[in-house]
């Protein structure tokens, strides 16, 4: 497939980036696999970090605005004694610090990690995809030139310790996992770290196991996705996590032309990841469940027709209808996991 051009394809994957590769190599792999040019991930992975990395081929392309915003977690180390520019392993070492002795102490670091959660400000790294007035942080940095970045607000939901690696004595490294709210940066994470513990850190390893409702389990690689590129299609039902409507033959005649949909009688779902509890509402969509929750203003919903997203469509409270919010060239493929 050389030829990168329109497919007819429509659907998303979830690739486990390896380390050494940019999101944006990840993506140029897929085109080359499926002769697609049209293809975009979710999310940015640093180079050296690897995991979870949702990747939208076709017109499911338009669906990036909608998967990116999620919460994540991750397993990461937190290797204390240096500090680099870019606060990981890949920079290059701007200072050396010692270590205090509590950094090696097990109870100590745990309870320290603990009290990591909560909401907080945090300032992105300078090597980082932040916009200021256009220009990425990044690009600034890589010309010599430093971007005031503003403190933004951000929550760690959970956090603890599994270990600490104290191969080196001079660089222990702590290993954490952690679930965090959407623009969370885990090389500040590390940063932070260290000045509040008199020292200085940056980030060894850094695995995303879950973006939004991703999980890097459901994730190929990419040699595997080259062996079989159609038998790792996701649901983009189960990925956006929000509510939806099982179309008949006429309303999705009317959604292909982006017409309305009165809301009154219609039955809106959701997906449960609990999947095998009683409420779900047979084998072949298990985990989907009727809900009873009124419309709110605004909230957006999935229209599907038999295995097909057709399109998201956004609630008009004041005229009581569903309306065209992203429309597809076709729609995206549900895949085998529903």
């Amino acid at each position: 497939m050389a030829k990168r051009a329109s497919t007819g394809y429509s659907f998303v994957v979830g690739i486990d980036k390896p380390a050494g590769m940019t999101s944006h190599d990840v993506v140029d792999a897929c085109r080359r696999i499926y002769g697609e040019r049209r293809i975009g991930h979710t999310g940015t992975l640093d180079p050296a970090a690897t995991g979870a990395l949702a990747v939208c081929i076709g017109p499911a392309t338009r669906l990036d605005p909608y998967l990116t915003a999620h919460d994540k977690e991750y397993g990461f180390s937190i290797v204390f004694g240096s500090a680099t520019d870019t606060d990981d392993g890949e920079g290059q070492v701007t200072r050396t610090c010692a270590v205090p002795d509590e950094v090696h102490d097990p109870t100590f670091a745990r309870a320290f990690v603990s009290r990591l959660t909560g909401p907080s400000k945090q300032l992105p790294p300078v090597y980082s995809a932040v916009k200021v007035n256009g220009r990425r942080s990044y690009e600034a940095a890589r010309s010599g030139s430093i971007i005031e970045l503003k403190p933004r607000d951000i929550e760690i939901y959970e956090a603890a310790l599994s270990d600490i690696d104290q191969t080196v004595p001079s660089a222990p490294a702590w290993q954490i996992r952690a679930s965090v709210s959407a623009g969370t940066y885990i090389r500040s994470i590390a940063r932070d770290t260290g000045a509040a513990l008199g020292t200085c850190a940056h980030v060894g390893m850094l695995r995303r196991l879950r973006s939004g409702n991703l999980r890097v389990c459901d994730c190929v690689d990419l040699e595997s996705l080259a062996a079989d590129p159609f038998g790792s299609i996701l649901d983009p039902v189960k990925l956006l996590g929000k509510r939806f409507v099982f179309a008949d033959d006429e309303q999705t005649a009317a959604v292909l032309c982006g017409r309305v949909l009165p809301v009154d009688g219609l039955h809106l779902y959701a997906y449960d990841a609990r999947v095998g509890q009683d409420f779900a509402m047979c084998g072949c969509t298990s985990g989907v469940h009727l809900t009873q929750r009124p419309l709110q203003p605004g909230e957006i919903v999935g229209v599907v027709s038999h295995t097909t997203l057709e399109a998201l469509y956004e609630y008009d409270a004041d005229r009581a209808v569903l309306k065209s919010r992203c429309g597809f060239a076709v729609g995206v493929r549900r895949g085998s996991d529903i």
